[in-house]
């Protein structure tokens, strides 16, 4: 068992969140089966597949979105994500039952606009529209995000001036 308070003792006392790549087969096994090779991580376009604990491949959403483009999944050497043939790639938009991951946004209460401070930069670039802002009486805007909108592509979490975007598995 290892002892996560010494293990983060001289990063930080935050705890590093581990994000899934999109279309495993089994997301909870991934650490049992991937070599660490490095392949899904030259072959992301948008280079946000970095390497981390343990030298296994994580998501960085703070570097982009990802596109859903595959890539990763084919340059895999091993069979840890679903067939290509299971999925529409020309459709953003897919059913429940094919979705890359069952993953979506939390915004925290450093949120700018939850502070009474405008701003819309998480709305600006969501492409699916997930993130909406509400009139409020005697308040500025405030950010609604629709959970069955929104596709997990992380590209709201970049432009947050104050981080207070993450991704965290739905259910």
């Amino acid at each position: 068992m290892v002892d996560t308070h010494r293990r983060f003792f001289l990063r930080s006392k935050q705890k590093i969140a581990h994000q899934p790549l999109p279309w495993l087969k089994d997301a909870a096994a991934f650490s049992d089966h991937c070599t660490r090779c490095g392949e899904c991580q030259r072959a992301c376009p948008e280079n946000i597949i970095v390497s981390g604990d343990g030298g296994f491949p994580t998501l960085d959403f703070k570097l982009g979105e990802c596109t859903f483009c595959y890539d990763c999944a084919e340059a895999c050497p091993e069979s840890l994500f679903l067939p290509e043939s299971l999925f529409l790639p020309e459709s953003l938009f897919l059913p429940e039952s094919e979705q890359p991951w069952k993953q979506s946004i939390s915004i925290a209460t450093t949120c700018l606009a939850k502070n009474a401070v405008e701003c819309r930069s998480c709305a600006d670039v969501c492409e699916p529209r997930a993130i909406q802002f509400r009139m409020t009486l005697g308040n500025v805007a405030q950010p609604q995000f629709s959970t069955s909108t929104c596709t997990g592509c992380g590209a709201c979490v970049s432009p947050c001036p104050v981080s207070a975007i993450s991704m965290e598995q739905s259910l």
